[in-house]
């Protein structure tokens, strides 16, 4: 079964680790005329009674204060996973409501992240009697399907480098894009700690199988050294964390298969990186060997030397010893 995304909690993380580099992409006037002291984000329990029910873990309301400037204003984020007809007038409720509350200018951003549609989402609210209008209300709409993630492919923005995930791609650009992504995330300046969230939001929105992961797996191999190494380092965490979740669930059948795709991945990259380019033909012959197996070959790799090592081991891989059921956890 196909694990459900959490789409506010992943954009709130990002966007509370990235909040500065996330102006400084989409509203660079705003983030420039910014004081350089802290920003100040406002806990959610302080507002949630302002905000809709199925609403109320999804804002961002930033405390900030321009330059030189005395006084202090608020920016509303507001994230859309999902198309809204409704958009312009929960944004004009929102921006009544905090400018009531708080009696601070309020800068609104919409951010909609949902892949289709892609017809434009409103960035307005109006209201108009005959020919007088009554409100002509204005925020400001990034819309991620209506941008080209191309665009991007030279940006050392942290924020634009894993948004292109979620940006216009063609389904075969996927394995592309989480290579340029991962690529940019390899030579950008980042603590240990921040390059760890940012590559695992990638993961998450750009899941690869079978041909698409082995494209992937050969568009890395042609990178240079140092870029190769940080993207094996990346990749390899992202295993790590998937092999402790799957313990964390309980469950035997889940860890022992958590385990085999996990040691999988390592050894074909592992493989890749000493051989070489892997053809199809053993990828497909790796790909059934259970979790014994793999640890075998993984012993074994050691000393290859050629691709013809690997051919001759797998032509006659030892038996498996997964047959026996494992033991649960405590």
């Amino acid at each position: 079964m196909a694990q459900t995304i959490d789409h506010d909690a992943l954009f709130k993380r990002l966007l509370t680790s990235f909040f500065r580099e996330f102006l400084e992409l989409f509203a660079p006037e705003l983030a420039t005329a910014l004081d350089p002291e802290p920003l100040v984000f406002l806990d959610k329990e302080s507002f949630s009674d302002l905000l809709d029910p199925d609403r109320r873990e999804a804002d961002l309301v930033v405390q900030a204060r321009l330059r030189d400037q005395p006084a202090t204003l608020l920016i509303h984020l507001e994230h859309q996973a999902q198309a809204d007809a409704a958009l312009d007038r929960r944004m004009f409720r929102y921006f009544g409501r905090f400018y009531d509350r708080y009696g601070l200018p309020v800068y609104p951003i919409a951010l909609c992240s949902y892949p289709r549609p892609r017809t434009a989402a409103a960035d307005r609210h109006c209201i108009r009697i005959l020919t007088h209008t009554v409100l002509d209300f204005q925020y400001q709409v990034i819309q991620l399907n209506r941008l080209e993630w191309r665009d991007f492919l030279q940006t050392t923005n942290p924020v634009a480098i894993v948004l292109m995930a979620r940006m216009h791609l063609a389904a075969t650009e996927r394995w592309r894009v989480k290579a340029a992504s991962l690529r940019l995330l390899a030579g950008a300046r980042l603590t240990g700690v921040q390059r760890r969230l940012l590559s695992q939001f990638v993961d998450v929105y750009l899941p690869l199988r079978g041909a698409d992961e082995q494209a992937f797996q050969a568009e890395v191999a042609t990178f240079a050294p140092p870029e190769r190494e940080a993207i094996m380092e990346i990749v390899t965490s992202w295993e790590q964390k998937g092999r402790a979740e799957g313990r964390a669930e309980g469950r035997a059948e889940g860890r022992a298969e958590g385990r085999a795709e996990g040691q999988r991945g390592l050894l074909e990259r592992q493989l890749t990186r000493k051989l070489g380019s892997l053809p199809a033909t053993l990828l497909a012959q790796i790909g059934p060997l259970s979790s014994s197996q793999l640890t075998a070959l993984g012993e074994a790799l050691l000393d290859f030397t050629t691709l013809a090592d690997l051919e001759a081991w797998l032509a006659t891989p030892p038996p498996s010893q997964d047959d026996a059921v494992m033991p649960e956890d405590d």
